[in-house]
């Protein structure tokens, strides 16, 4: 009997098997919890489907984030399958590839209103909706990334989305705080997905998250997917309105000691 033995939730954003929300779900399945999927597109589909089956999963829901009509009709076929609810993991974020290279200042209001609707606000319009079937002692959780507080190079206009996304979220944890559903967020280091190959430089910052890093190592999916396990259960039943970091503790060291060395000479 795992941990998540009898909860059901949805995940919306697993697009492979080397994906953080991936990870997540291998973690919540390996623990006993029945997982309904989301995907965005036939293409997607195509990658998502043998996930789930393989996850003995009842529904794989073609579902655009961005569309409050295409949101509801997934949770009304998730409350006819399942009933209520125990969590849901928001794991979908995008923006233009041309707004996550070169300067900042430079982005456009079309990359800036995508960003934010599919990575940010999309949380909103999913909570609304899961609100009326999720119990008491329930979870959702979304996935953001360092790039929220700090500046990141090329990551650019996600990283205002993921601050949008992590106020949100505080947000959503006092509406919801009453119902006894919880809202958080984790905040992964650096790791190797489909997503994360498309920022410019991201081979750099694996390296540099391994120089700063106190564990002195990057993250693996099965340390994000053991954190989201923590977050989607009843292990963090008071924990709500929190960024949860697993990074190495990346995020809490200002400098490595040969970052600092190497400054030093250059002085």
């Amino acid at each position: 009997m795992g941990i998540m033995s009898g909860k059901k939730g949805i995940i919306f954003g697993v697009s492979n098997t080397h994906g953080i929300a991936y990870g997540i779900a291998d973690q919540l399945y390996k623990e006993g919890a029945e997982i309904a999927f989301s995907y965005a597109g036939e293409a997607m589909e195509k990658r998502v489907r043998p996930i789930a089956e393989a996850m003995n999963a009842k529904l794989c829901l073609s579902c655009d984030v961005t569309k409050e009509d295409e949101v509801a009709a997934v949770f009304r076929e998730v409350e006819k399958v399942y009933g209520k609810i125990d969590f849901v993991v928001h794991a979908v974020a995008f923006a233009p590839k041309e707004a996550l290279m070169g300067r900042f200042i430079d982005t456009t209001k079309e990359a800036w209103d995508i960003a934010m609707g599919v990575s940010a606000y999309s949380l909103v319009t999913v909570a609304k909706y899961a609100e009326p079937i999720m119990n008491e002692g329930s979870s959702i959780l979304a996935l953001t990334y360092l790039g929220s507080i700090l500046s990141v190079p090329s990551y650019n206009v996600m990283g205002v989305a993921k601050a949008a996304l992590e106020s949100s979220m505080r947000f959503l944890a006092v509406d919801l705080g009453p119902k006894g559903i919880r809202v958080n967020c984790l905040s992964s280091g650096p790791v190797k997905t489909l997503a994360s190959m498309g920022i410019s430089g991201f081979s750099k910052m694996l390296k540099a998250a391994v120089m700063r890093a106190p564990l002195k190592r990057n993250v693996s999916l099965e340390d994000v997917g053991k954190a989201g396990l923590y977050l989607a259960s009843d292990l963090s039943s008071g924990t709500t309105g929190e960024v949860i970091y697993c990074d190495c503790g990346c995020h809490s060291a200002y400098a490595s000691a040969e970052e600092m060395d190497a400054l030093t000479k250059e002085v």
